[in-house]
């Protein structure tokens, strides 16, 4: 049996792993803000954290698996999107993840795991997605040093870059549509662009299959992009011109009409 450790796990792909490994016989902790979790708890809360993690140490002598799942997104122009807006996302998503990490660390030995979820955004800029962009950048960037400063220990670490799954993620992103004359409707519109692709996206079921695989292996890869069209795509844009496919991506989610 596995102690394994799982922040936003009350829902979406976190859920899906919580069910996964509490029906394989492990033991799972929840940390997360909806009432369900073990440890109803903001991430970004570092004496409410502080707290919590002494009170698992209390219960089990190791985190054979640390999943940092908690996170939100946010679309918006750079300009217009509120600096409080700015501010929680990289709270949540890269600060709260520090939190978790220093303060299970301690409770983690050779052979324990820490998953960050990152996202293919922080490879493929797009317009308007900036913020949630450059946020998981910053996790995918923490993950890859993280992975270097333990490479002695025994501890592996990885970056899970999911690409467009099925969950309420994009239902509940803070959408700022505010705008000027410098924008018009191109942000309302880029929003439009992206959800007219919800009914395509993967189910939820199929992906988390997916990325369970990754993390049960034994020996984890730095960082796991999902779904062979953005795998290509990473490559592609590695060879070519940082202009050209910043020119190609603002014609696809930057218009008006």
């Amino acid at each position: 049996m596995l102690n394994i450790v799982i922040t936003g796990a009350s829902s979406g792909i976190g859920k899906a792993f919580k069910e996964y490994y509490e029906k394989r016989g492990d033991k799972v902790i929840n940390i997360s803000r909806e009432q369900d979790a073990d440890y109803p708890c903001n991430i970004v809360d570092r004496e409410a954290m502080e707290k919590v993690f002494a009170d698992i140490a209390t219960k089990i002598d190791k985190i054979d698996i640390l999943i940092n799942c908690a996170g939100f997104g946010v679309s918006g122009a750079v300009e217009t999107v509120p600096l409080e807006t700015v501010k929680s996302i990289y709270d949540v998503n890269i600060i709260g993840n520090v939190n978790v990490i220093q303060l299970g660390l301690p409770l983690m030995r050779e052979k324990s795991k820490i998953v960050n979820i990152s996202s293919v955004a922080a490879f493929f800029p797009t317009p308007f997605r900036g913020y949630y962009g450059s946020s998981k950048a910053a996790v995918s960037m923490l993950t890859d040093s993280l992975r270097m400063e333990l490479s002695r220990t025994g501890i592996q670490v990885t970056a899970i870059c999911p690409s467009e799954i099925r969950t309420n993620f994009s239902k509940n992103r803070v959408k700022s549509t505010e705008t000027n004359e410098r924008y018009g409707n191109a942000i309302a519109r880029s929003t439009e662009i992206i959800e007219a692709r919800d009914h395509k996206r993967m189910p939820l079921e199929k992906a988390a299959k997916i990325m369970l695989k990754w993390i049960n292996k034994k020996h984890l890869k730095p960082e796991y992009i999902m779904s062979f069209k953005f795998k290509l795509l990473y490559r592609v844009i590695r060879l070519a011109p940082k202009g050209l496919y910043l020119k190609i991506c603002s014609r696809c989610f930057n218009k008006t009409k």
